[in-house]
């Protein structure tokens, strides 16, 4: 005797890949409380019911998942007529509270989807949704990955048991051996894993690679942090150097992708995958550079047009200084201290000029072996050149700490000497200004500074202001460096890769297209109109209450719900 599941509508999801799956067994799960059937995969018909129900209980206890057979899955070919009528009859041998009969016909694009229940009398109100998903999608998206074991099915939602349970079935795909089992399945991966001897060789061949990168990283971690090269002056230095910086950054980036523990979360995964997908863009571009670098002795030339565009930088420093020695712009300077300061930076640009022409010899050499960092990636490159620029502008940035230097001290010496005419002084105990009295000879002597001051005040702004600009064109262009620099170390390529070639790894939601409702039958019997329609589902979380705090505690003492 059968007797009738108390259900309204019954939703099947059923997965595409088995659409042209021989005929066979339906293998899925039952999701409590939802009324809902999860296909997973078909087995194959010969097969017998003793092995499949020893493979149902092995994978069971693998994945963690309650597996079970949920009914028939029936695409008749030729010689094959009674095929349907026997797969119904294996209800008696595969007991459940409802068998699903699921059917298709060669070449016709529609289901015929039947329910057996144990009442003959089934209500001819009830429903079923039939549901189509993409299991492969499911199982890369990993759009809700569970980890803290089962899921409550009171607390859960009908969607995301539904992808936890795909998930969940990891072993049934993964460990299906289809030469040498006795069942034959059809799922996403029946017909061998995607890039399967490409993937085993990579994994085989990064195991040691890993091993003997973690080992030299970690060595090299060591020696930086010897007490030898943490002592004050390299640690200032080291931290100066854009070099040093990127090379501390790109260590830190080989030690977490080269980590032996794996990535089990999906955000770590993906922050694995964008910091290996920078490096291997950062050092294909730094062999792109080095093999144009190398060629047709650019490097040789670089070097001979390095020193002239050095005189030719000198040259334009000294016309300036000459321009601001006489009368720039129409301003009238402090002579003396126009000319003092003149000749001390003009003095300044020829040290810089005789230690450029010292080293000209020896540019082309240096020039070769640095060219060979580029192999360590294009961020070490352009590290590199920050860090020669800075070197070759090391006068202008001295001319910039000089006259920064002076004009602070200007205007100190102004901004005290204007508190002693106000009969005020700075308390540094207190860190405020506080009133003070001051003899006749001390407000002689800050009047006569306080003017020498002011009228020298032209003279040291407009040098501040002159080697300010120009510092700031070389920090600008330090910056854009800098800029490209980060980019390639932080620019998220495996990401933007995913969502322009396999957006639905990136969770975002799910449009589910409704292809067949029928009206559930009797013994399979019973047939109703087929609707059809999308539905979006979005993964998000209801938006917030915009219930006030005083409006809910008010609600609370009146006692509503």
């Amino acid at each position: 005797f059968w007797w009738n599941y108390p259900i309204m509508v019954l939703k099947i999801f059923f997965p595409q890949c088995c659409n042209k799956a021989d005929s066979g067994l339906l293998v899925g799960r039952w999701i409590p409380g939802q009324n809902s059937a999860v296909v997973l995969a078909v087995i194959h018909y010969p097969f017998i019911p003793g092995q499949v129900k020893q493979y149902i209980h092995q994978m069971r206890g693998q994945s963690g998942v309650d597996l079970t057979v949920l009914g028939s899955w029936s695409m008749p070919k030729e010689g094959q007529e009674g095929m349907e009528s026997f797969l119904r009859d294996l209800s008696t041998i595969f007991p459940q509270g409802q068998w699903l009969q699921l059917s298709r016909e060669m070449g016709k694009i529609g289901f015929r989807c039947h329910v057996l229940t144990r009442d003959q009398r089934g209500g001819e109100k009830d429903k079923v949704i039939f549901i189509h998903y993409e299991q492969r999608k499911v199982m890369l998206s990993q759009l809700h990955p569970i980890e803290n074991g089962v899921p409550d099915p009171q607390t859960e939602s009908q969607l995301p048991q539904v992808f936890g349970t795909v998930c969940q079935s990891e072993p049934l795909f993964f460990l299906d051996k289809y030469d040498d089992s006795p069942v034959k399945l059809t799922h996403w991966q029946s017909e061998g894993r995607e890039g399967s001897i490409i993937v085993e060789l990579m994994k085989q061949a990064s195991t040691p690679v890993c091993l003997l990168t973690t080992w030299i990283l970690t060595l090299w971690t060591s020696l930086c942090s010897s007490r030898i090269l943490n002592v004050r002056p390299m640690r200032f230095i080291s931290s100066k150097l854009s070099t040093c910086v990127q090379l501390s950054y790109r260590t830190e980036h080989l030690q977490t992708v080269c980590s032996p523990t794996r990535a089990t979360a999906h955000n770590h995964f993906m922050r694995k995958a964008n910091i290996f997908v920078s490096f291997f863009v950062d050092v294909s571009l730094g062999l792109l550079l080095v093999s144009w670098i190398y060629r047709e002795n650019r490097i040789g030339k670089l070097a001979n047009t390095l020193v002239p565009a050095a005189d030719h930088v000198a040259k334009e420093l000294e016309e300036l200084l000459q321009w601001l020695m006489g009368a720039p712009a129409g301003l009238k300077m402090n002579r003396a201290l126009d000319q003092v300061l003149g000749r001390f930076f003009l003095y300044h640009i020829h040290l810089w000029i005789s230690y450029i022409h010292l080293m000209s010899p020896f540019v082309e050499m240096i020039l070769w072996y640095v060219g060979l960092s580029a192999c360590l990636g294009l961020t070490f490159a352009l590290s590199l050149l920050s860090d020669i620029t800075a070197l070759l502008t090391f006068h202008i940035y001295c001319f910039y700490v000089y006259g920064a230097r002076l004009y602070c001290m200007t205007v100190y010496g102004l901004s005290s000497l204007w508190r002693l005419f106000r009969g005020k002084k700075w308390n540094v105990l207190r860190q405020r200004v506080d009133s003070c009295s001051y003899d006749l000879d001390q407000l002689f002597i800050g009047t006569l500074l306080f003017t020498i001051l002011l009228f020298l005040l032209p003279t040291t702004a407009l040098y501040y202001l002159v080697f300010t600009l120009l510092r700031l064109v070389v920090v600008m262009f330090q910056g854009v460096v800098h800029l490209g620099v980060d980019f390639i170390n932080s620019f998220p390529l495996f990401a933007m890769g995913l969502r322009l070639f396999r957006s639905y790894r990136l969770a975002g939601g799910r449009d589910h297209l409704r292809q067949h409702t029928r009206t559930r039958g009797e013994m399979g019997g019973g047939g109703g109109e087929a609707v059809s329609g999308r539905t979006h589902l979005p993964l998000e979380t209801p938006p917030r209450s915009t219930e006030t705090r005083g409006e809910r505690r008010d609600r609370i003492e009146k006692g509503e719900a």
